[in-house]
């Protein structure tokens, strides 16, 4: 009807709403009462009966806005809409202020050196890790293609630290890198291991995978009244021995429950245990204090005083989970950059590395004592202090002395 008949409006009779009047819609709404009289429904007026009108503008704009909508949940769906997020924080202050940029300014990027991380493992669908190219096994599970078994995606973060391109370039990115996972969420907000584990996974790094350096940020507490070392311990005594550098987190219980001690295997003597400072270059609080007494009741004796150093380590941001960027905070963070830098000085300096048959020690001593001379103090006049250790790294100064070490300049 409304088609046949086109713009009009009907009035509905009062005493019978279903018979209708079709009017002139130009005296509708005005003329109610002269309408009643004309048709002789006085005293009732005559209404109009409300009726949907067509708007063509209305459709057009909320065509346009369903349209909208639906585009918004496609990019939304695909992910694209990420590019339009605020890019996030760097901490390139770590990277500057221990020397690290300085360094790659020379082309060194690690390449030919074999650094394991022992960690949680490693998420690797994070946009800055794709490029990655790597050797993995879960010691912890039974993967057989890398995961992360961690909260808040520790491994990750470890390795994006090292090996990052993208937002945030990572400090090494040119190494063969192996990855061992021995740690995993425990359930209560922190990531645990059996020690034995990550004893099996020290051994898988060098003698499966055949690292030059071991990264472990982790570490347990030591039991003096033990009577033997734990399996960790001697896992790493075993590496240093075929000439394998381990760098080793000092922990994180320092302030007034600090219990004097860094963290298993950070103790062992020719390890190089690394404690945290912040972006003014200040000593974190909650780096761990070391005790310059070894395990079997000697003094420690330079250049294995613990800790031996300091490195970046607060609010640094790295990798995480679901191509996310986590905030992070601790000695495990420091351990990586000491990790890193040491893989720069031996690209650049191959003979430290462990060669042939003929594997000892001797190396590692001699990077020590170069990591011990060109560490910067937090005070003068003192050599070794039992919360920052032979000072703040130094990663210009580090490889530099080592050339001089091997040179046969005198040791301080």
């Amino acid at each position: 009807m409304v088609d046949e008949y086109g713009n009009v409006d009907f009035i509905s009779e009062p005493t019978d709403s279903q018979i209708l009047t079709a009017v002139d819609p130009s005296v509708a709404g005005h003329q109610d009462g002269w309408r009643s009289e004309v048709m002789g429904w006085a005293p009732v007026p005559a209404l109009p009966l409300p009726r949907a009108r067509v708007d063509k503008n209305r459709i057009v704009n909320i065509s346009i806005f369903v349209l909208l909508i639906l585009v918004v949940w496609i990019i939304w769906r695909s992910q694209i809409i990420q590019s339009l997020e605020v890019e996030p924080e760097s901490s390139e202050w770590a990277f500057e202020s221990s020397g690290i940029r300085t360094l790659q300014d020379k082309g060194l990027t690690g390449e030919g050196v074999s650094v394991c991380v022992v960690d949680t493992g490693l998420d690797s669908s994070h946009p800055d890790l794709d490029h990655l190219s790597y050797t993995f096994a879960d010691i912890w599970g039974s993967s057989e293609t890398a995961v992360d078994h961690g909260n808040l995606a520790h491994g990750t973060l470890m390795v994006g630290l090292l090996v990052a391109d993208g937002h945030q370039k990572g400090i090494a990115p040119g190494i063969e890198l192996g990855i061992a996972s021995a740690l995993g969420d425990d359930g209560m907000g922190t990531n645990s291991g059996a020690e034995s584990i990550v004893a099996d996974a020290i051994r898988w790094c060098w003698q499966s995978f055949g690292a030059d350096i071991i990264s472990l940020s982790l570490g347990g507490l030591q039991d003096q009244n033990q009577t033997r070392e734990g399996q960790s311990v001697s896992a790493v005594r075993q590496a240093i021995d075929n000439g394998v550098y381990v760098v080793a987190a000092a922990g994180n219980d320092g302030g007034a429950t600090d219990d004097g001690l860094v963290a298993v295997p950070g103790n062992v003597d020719l390890v190089i245990t690394v404690g945290a400072s912040d972006e003014d270059g200040n000593l974190w609080s909650g780096s761990s204090r070391g005790s310059q007494i070894a395990d079997d009741g000697t003094a420690r004796m330079n250049p294995n005083q613990k800790p031996e150093v300091v490195a970046p380590g607060v609010s640094v941001i790295s990798t995480g989970n679901n191509g996310e960027y986590y905030q992070s905070t601790g000695s495990s963070i420091s351990t990586v950059f000491i990790t890193g830098i040491l893989a720069l000085i031996l690209e650049d300096n191959e003979q430290l590395k462990p060669n042939g048959n003929d594997r000892n020690s001797d190396c590692i001593k001699e990077v020590k004592w170069a990591l011990k001379n060109s560490s910067v103090p937090f005070s003068t006049g003192i050599e070794h202090d039992d919360k920052w250790g032979y000072g703040s790294v130094s990663a210009t100064a580090w490889p530099q002395e080592a050339e001089n070490s091997r040179n046969g300049s005198q040791r301080k």
